[in-house]
């Protein structure tokens, strides 16, 4: 039933090769950024002391099994209409100010992951909502930016970085343990578990913390 679950949502996102290739290549380094983590990053990025306990020894072939997802695992206020309608509308205003002073591989990684929001903004349909969290109205507003309008928001912006679903330690969990154990079944089953977390986070009332 779950790979039916997949083969239709991925069928009805039109979602292409290479939009999640460069998907997972983002969540590698998303993983990378958690698993060296001090301070208010990691407290920032919701993920629990064990967890990131759990995930810093993952080797690197771990770290690509656990970011092959067809969704993303990291967020940056996605679902918060009113931010980002503000950001992109005034962009170059944030080139200095809310500076966080965030390391550069941080701001780095945020920069791909604001190029890569905007080109799957631009898709039809629901794939800008299940692939990032977006809603319609943050989807529409990185539809109307222009792509010369991103870079100036990486510094600001690494400030709301932090993983996808960070209430639902259960998710996060089961992922980073799945990973560390070696059985692609059991790590493909989490991984279709967050599929239906991200469909479950479209409905008004779902709750997204059901167990794995």
């Amino acid at each position: 039933m779950q790979e039916s679950f997949v083969g239709t949502w991925t069928h009805e996102t039109q979602l292409s090769g290479a939009n999640l290739h460069s998907l997972r290549d983002l969540n590698r380094r998303f993983l990378e950024l958690a698993a060296t983590a001090r301070g208010e990053w990691a407290c920032r990025g919701g993920l629990s002391a064990g967890i990131l306990v759990h995930l810093a020894p993952l080797s690197q072939p771990q770290r690509e099994a656990a970011a092959d997802c067809p969704y993303a695992l990291f967020d940056l206020r996605f679902r918060d209409a009113a931010h980002w309608q503000l950001r992109l509308q005034n962009a170059r205003h944030w080139r200095v100010a809310d500076e966080p002073g965030e390391d550069a591989a941080t701001v780095e990684f945020v920069r791909l992951a604001l190029f890569y929001a905007w080109h799957i903004a631009s898709v039809a349909g629901i794939t800008a909502q299940l692939l990032l969290g977006m809603n319609g109205p943050t989807a529409e507003a990185f539809r109307a930016a222009t792509v010369d309008s991103l870079p100036s928001l990486a510094v600001s912006e690494s400030a709301h970085l932090s993983a996808r679903w960070s209430d639902c330690a259960v998710y996060w969990s089961a992922l980073v343990g799945a990973a560390s154990g070696g059985n692609p079944a059991t790590l493909r089953r989490v991984q279709l578990h967050g599929l239906q977390l991200a469909a479950a986070s479209r409905l008004p009332y779902a709750n997204a913390r059901q167990p794995v």
